[in-house]
């Protein structure tokens, strides 16, 4: 299982989401326990302070285990330096793409400081993975928007929509090719018409891991249990959870 949405801990306090502090021997634990071979791991810090510290800090996180953890940054798209960033984000750093959180950054998807952050993730071969399901700054159809302007560049809708959207995001996935969705904190019934309806290819899944205030993620290993009982096929489980995120990350190398 490759577990498409996990958060690094809260090193400085940045902002209100941040749960137990731990570090990457106690994250690999929780993975161990869980079944999860690798994961994705976002910035939390740089969400709320975009610096290259930031950055730093995730990929000194991720260096501990290469093989099971990768990590993507964050920028602030409207700074100056931005494009650069991302450039040594995905060079220097060996970061593997792009953690975007409209909401909680304060920008809108539509804003053309985007296209040159973009631009150098496409010719870096990474991902841009954006928060969606929180309107008005995090919507599936700003998020196509701007994976239309960018067609070379894989679009991940972080959690495929939550509870309100998720039908929005289900139709853009279908209907833009560089768009794909990540079923993390989407409620199960709609989890499983996203399975049935989205192309079998662009289906992922996530946790959320790394917010809770136990650093044994409790609510992560309830949410991978959940999936039991969603009622799908093994052709899609294994879609969803070994044959999507391994295409992609590979595809991102």
């Amino acid at each position: 299982m490759i577990d498409f949405h996990t958060h690094a801990p809260a090193w400085n306090d940045a902002g209100w989401l941040g749960g137990a502090r731990f570090g990457a021997e106690e994250f690999i634990a929780f993975m161990d326990s869980t079944g999860i071979e690798q994961a994705l791991v976002l910035s939390h810090d740089g969400l709320f302070n975009a610096t290259p510290k930031a950055n730093d800090d995730l990929a000194a996180f991720v260096a501990h285990h290469p093989d099971r953890l990768a990590g993507f940054g964050t920028v602030h798209p409207r700074d100056a330096g931005a494009a650069a960033e991302v450039d040594r984000m995905l060079g220097t750093l060996k970061l593997r793409g792009l953690k975007l959180h409209p909401w909680l950054q304060g920008f809108s998807m539509h804003e053309r400081a985007l296209d040159p952050v973009c631009d150098v993730l496409a010719q870096r071969g990474g991902i841009l993975l954006s928060h969606d399901g929180t309107p008005p700054y995090s919507t599936a159809g700003q998020i196509a928007a701007l994976a239309r302007r960018h067609p070379s560049l894989p679009v991940v809708l972080g959690h495929g929509g939550l509870h309100d959207t998720w039908r929005e995001s289900l139709a853009l996935t279908v209907e833009t090719p560089n768009l794909y969705l990540c079923i993390c904190g989407t409620p199960p019934y709609a989890a499983r018409e996203i399975l049935a309806k989205a192309p079998s290819h662009k289906v992922l899944f996530g946790t959320d891991a790394g917010l809770s205030d136990r650093t044994s993620q409790d609510y992560a290993v309830a949410r991978v249990a959940e999936i039991d009982g969603w009622g799908i096929t093994d052709r899609q489980r294994q879609a969803m959870l070994v044959d999507n995120p391994r295409a992609l990350l590979g595809a991102a190398r």
